[in-house]
C-alpha cells in the first residue's frame, strides 16, 4: 500500500499554497522584522501540533504563516544590524527550494556528480582569490565551527607522534567562540595571543603566545588567524602570522567565516595579504556572499592531508572509494551524508556573475565608513574602533548596560532594527554589522537619531 504522505496527487493544493508562500515572502520588500514571542503565548496560540492524525498540510501551513513566522526574526531585514546578518539573493533562495526539492545527496562523486562540479567550481573561485594553487579544494560544510572544526582536526593529525604531548592552538584574544569549542571537541587547549588596542594580532603577539605556551609544556600545532572578527570586522596580521607559522613547522588556518568575502574586492585585497600561505581556510557565504543558510566553504591548500584524515570506510561505501580520482566532498570534512549546501551560492553567481558581489561587498563597506563619519560627529557617540570592513562599533556615552537593553527592545517594539549591545572589556558598546545590500544610510542615521 502506497504511503498517504508520498502520494503524488494528494498533495497539488499544498504545492501551490506553499509556492504561493514562498514568492509572497519573496516579494516583501522588505522582509518584515518580526519578534520573538514568550513560550506561554505560543503554546496558547499555536497549541499542540504533533498530532496522530495531523493538522492537515494547509493548516500547518497557515499556523506556520500567521503564529510561528511572526514569532521568528527575519535575518535579511535592512534593519537586522546584530550578530552576523544574512541576505540572500532573490536566485539563491529560489534556488534552495530545487535543491530541497531535487532531493540531493551531496557526500560523492558517484551519486552527486553534477552538484560536486558546480560546488567546486565556487570553492575553485574562492581558492583562486586567495591565491590557493589549482590543486587545492574542500566540501562546503554546515557552518563556521564545523569548518574551523575539520581543519583543526587536520592540523593536529599533522602533529608526529602526538601521544602524551600538550597540544594547543594559538590564537588571538578576539577569536571567535568556535575556536575554544573545536579545542575541547578535539582535547586540545589554545592559547591566545594579546589583540591589544587594535583587535589584531601579528608576529609578536603572536611569538609571545608561542612562548608563553611552550614555558607551561604546551606544544603548538597550528595558527589560527582571522579575516575579519565577528565582534569588530578586524583582521590580524596574516602575512606575519604566515611567517611565524613557517618558523615554527605548524599549520595556518584562516578563519574567514564572515571577513574573507571582503577580498572579492580589489581595494581590499591588501588586507589579506599573507592568506594565499596558510594551509586551510573557511569563509560563510550564508554571512557576507549572499547565500541562504547554512553553507560554510572550507578550503585546504594540500586536500588529500583531509581526506587521509575523514575519508571514511566501509564495504557498503566501497563503490564510492573504488575511484580515487572521483572528488568526494565527503572525505574532506568530518561529515558523510551532506546537503549539496553550496549550489544555491553557485546558482547565483552562475546567474549573475562575481561582479555584482564585488559591488555590493564595496558597498557594504563603504556604506560603514560614511556611518562611522557621522557617529564621529555626534558628541552624544563615540566610535570605539575605526571599521575595516562592514562592521561598526560605537556606544552612547553615559549608558550603561539596562540603557542599551531598553533602548534595543524599543527598537524591536517599533520594528525598525534589531541592534543588540556587545561588550569589550566589560563595557557594553553597541555595533551595526552590515551586509545586506538593502540597508541604507538613512535607516542607520535614523537609529543613531533615537540615541540623542
Amino acid at each position: 500500500m502506497t504511503s498517504q504522505m508520498h502520494e503524488p496527487d494528494g498533495s497539488a493544493q499544498l504545492r501551490k499554497a506553499i509556492f504561493s508562500y514562498a514568492e509572497k515572502r519573496l516579494d516583501y520588500n522588505p522582509a518584515p522584522l518580526d519578534s520573538p514571542k514568550p513560550f506561554a503565548e505560543l503554546e496558547r496560540l499555536a497549541g499542540e501540533t504533533i498530532t496522530e492524525h495531523g493538522l492537515g498540510g494547509l493548516q500547518a501551513l497557515k499556523l506556520f504563516e500567521e503564529v510561528l513566522a511572526p514569532a521568528t526574526i527575519s535575518t535579511d531585514h535592512p534593519g537586522y544590524l546584530s550578530f552576523i546578518p544574512a541576505a540572500p539573493s532573490e536566485a539563491s533562495s529560489l534556488f534552495d527550494l530545487v535543491v530541497s526539492a531535487s532531493s540531493i545527496y551531496g557526500g560523492s562523486w558517484m551519486e552527486g556528480a553534477g552538484a560536486v562540479f558546480a560546488e567546486n567550481q565556487v570553492l575553485g573561485l574562492l581558492a583562486d582569490e586567495v591565491g590557493f594553487p589549482k590543486n587545492s579544494g574542500g566540501v562546503f560544510v554546515q557552518g563556521g565551527t564545523l569548518g574551523n572544526l575539520s581543519a583543526l582536526v587536520t592540523a593536529r593529525e599533522q602533529v608526529a607522534d602526538p601521544t602524551g604531548k600538550k597540544l594547543t592552538i594559538i590564537c588571538s584574544s578576539e577569536a571567535h567562540s568556535s575556536i575554544q569549542s573545536v579545542a575541547k571537541v578535539i582535547g586540545v587547549s589554545t592559547t591566545a595571543a594579546d589583540a591589544g588596542a587594535d583587535g589584531s594580532i601579528g608576529g609578536e603577539a603572536a611569538r609571545a603566545a608561542i612562548a608563553s605556551a611552550k614555558a607551561a609544556g604546551q606544544v603548538p600545532f597550528a595558527i589560527v588567524g582571522t579575516a575579519g572578527t565577528t565582534n569588530f570586522g578586524i583582521l590580524d596580521n596574516l602575512s606575519e602570522l604566515a611567517e611565524v607559522a613557517r618558523e615554527e613547522k605548524i599549520w595556518f588556518h584562516v578563519d574567514g567565516a564572515y571577513g574573507l568575502s571582503g577580498i572579492l574586492v580589489p581595494e581590499l585585497k591588501a588586507l589579506y595579504r599573507g592568506i594565499e600561505q596558510a594551509d586551510s581556510f573557511i569563509v560563510d557565504p550564508h554571512k557576507w556572499l549572499f547565500a541562504p543558510f547554512d553553507a560554510c566553504a572550507l578550503v585546504y591548500r594540500e586536500p588529500q592531508l583531509a581526506k587521509a584524515v575523514f575519508s571514511q570506510h566501509g564495504e557498503y561505501l566501497d563503490p564510492i572509494n573504488k575511484n580515487d580520482s572521483e572528488w568526494n566532498p565527503s572525505d574532506y570534512a568530518i561529515n558523510l551524508t551532506r546537503r549539496a549546501r553550496g549550489l544555491p551560492l553557485w546558482f547565483s553567481m552562475a546567474s549573475h556573475g562575481v561582479a555584482p558581489y564585488r559591488d555590493a561587498i564595496r558597498a557594504n563597506v563603504e556604506l560603514a565608513q560614511l556611518i562611522a563619519n557621522n557617529i564621529e560627529s555626534r558628541d552624544y557617540l563615540r566610535l570605539v574602533r575605526k571599521p575595516q570592513l562592514s562592521i561598526v562599533v560605537f556606544e552612547r556615552i553615559g549608558w550603561q548596560q539596562e540603557d542599551y537593553d531598553r533602548w534595543a527592545d524599543q527598537l524591536l517594539e517599533r520594528q525598525l532594527a534589531l541592534v543588540l549591545p556587545s561588550s569589550l572589556n566589560g563595557a557594553p558598546p553597541t555595533r551595526f554589522a552590515i551586509v545586506n545590500p538593502l540597508t541604507s544610510y538613512e535607516l542607520l542615521i535614523e537609529v543613531l537619531d533615537t540615541m540623542e
